[in-house]
């Protein structure tokens, strides 16, 4: 079921992270002292016109506040009406993840997906595994290589692009997102430029005119020579995203980062080094609990829409990730406490709500 997937790969790769933020405090520290916010605005909400969305779907005011959201005993539309619920609101963007097998997993915009499109945007993230609980590490990797050569046309890639094509509504897609913790497993980072353009191209040539392309990395930063080579240029990118957490406790990780902290750094070295202009996303963020200060992570959640006005004016996308990675303290769900009660607050920010795209 879309959603309940565990995604055995990501899993993996958040393991890795979890590991690597213990020594990532520093960097993303050092980071913000590279920039230098501009001076406080105040918010005007202008008229709904002025702030529909084009093309790319990004919302030229403000940003869609979205979420991955597990899937319950229920299915994928009763687990996001349930959290709509307790946070008072509609998200604007739903998340969800696939593999390239042949079961459902593989299947893009699943019955529960169509569902939730006719009133949400859509991210579906599209992973070069076929997921299996017996398959070493709980995926099997196709390959860049193999994809950048058309070998899963045939077989993967055309039939899901007439998937898209049919269902007719725009949505965004990520292939292969958090590439640079995917190498040198996956293929070199020349081999996933190819893969992705080649995917892109596909589409392209198959005439699906209704998918906007999310590039989308970790953020972390000593990663940025990867970030650099596996950028696959700006005619096959729409949007460009990252994914960081403030991982106080998880493995271990001893600093407590606010959110701007969190953000800035990556933010800041993606707008100098690959793009000034593409709209960016945090297409995946959370908070870990402060066992010492309970209320930290409602305070963390509060801080989001001014950073994001101030400080971040280029995001245009904000995805909760409701979940957990392994390990201890490592719970990043919003769950019932002051995580969720800020989130809910941040989200009724009138910069949080911008006018959805109609058709989308």
């Amino acid at each position: 079921m879309t959603g309940s997937r565990h995604r055995p790969r990501r899993a993996a790769a958040l393991r890795r992270r979890t590991l690597l933020a213990a020594g990532a405090g520093l960097a993303l520290l050092l980071g913000l002292l590279l920039y230098l916010p501009p001076p406080a605005q105040g918010h005007r909400a202008p008229a709904a016109a002025r702030c529909a969305a084009g093309p790319s779907l990004a919302p030229p005011c403000g940003a869609w506040w979205g979420a991955y959201v597990p899937t319950g005993p229920d299915g994928l539309v009763a687990s996001v009406t349930a959290l709509e619920q307790r946070i008072g609101r509609r998200l604007d963007l739903v998340y969800t993840y696939h593999d390239m097998g042949s079961g459902t997993d593989g299947q893009l915009l699943d019955p529960a997906e169509q569902r939730l499109g006719t009133d949400h945007l859509l991210m579906l993230s599209w992973e070069s595994d076929v997921w299996s609980d017996t398959a070493p590490g709980g995926s099997t990797p196709l390959g860049w290589a193999r994809i950048a050569a058309g070998d899963y046309d045939a077989s993967v890639i055309d039939p899901q692009a007439e998937r898209v094509k049919a269902y007719g509504r725009t949505v965004l897609i990520a292939f292969d997102q958090e590439m640079d913790s995917r190498t040198p497993v996956d293929g070199t980072p020349a081999q996933f430029v190819a893969a992705y353009r080649h995917v892109v191209d596909r589409f392209r040539q198959l005439g699906v005119t209704n998918v906007r392309w999310v590039w989308t990395v970790t953020g972390y930063l000593p990663h940025t020579q990867l970030f650099s080579e596996m950028y696959p240029g700006d005619s096959y990118v729409d949007w460009i995203a990252f994914d960081q957490y403030n991982y106080y406790g998880c493995k271990g990780n001893p600093d407590w980062l606010s959110f701007a902290q969190t953000e800035l750094p990556s933010y800041t070295w993606i707008r100098t080094h690959i793009s000034a202009t593409k709209p960016l996303m945090l297409a995946e963020f959370s908070t870990a609990v402060d066992h010492a200060h309970p209320d930290a992570q409602q305070q963390w959640y509060q801080q989001v829409p001014q950073v994001l006005e101030r400080q971040l004016p280029g995001v245009r996308a904000v995805v909760q990730w409701d979940s957990s990675v392994p390990g201890p303290d490592c719970d990043l769900s919003l769950d019932t406490g002051p995580a969720l009660s800020g989130f809910t607050g941040a989200g009724h920010s009138p910069y949080l709500n911008q006018p959805l795209p109609g058709g989308s």
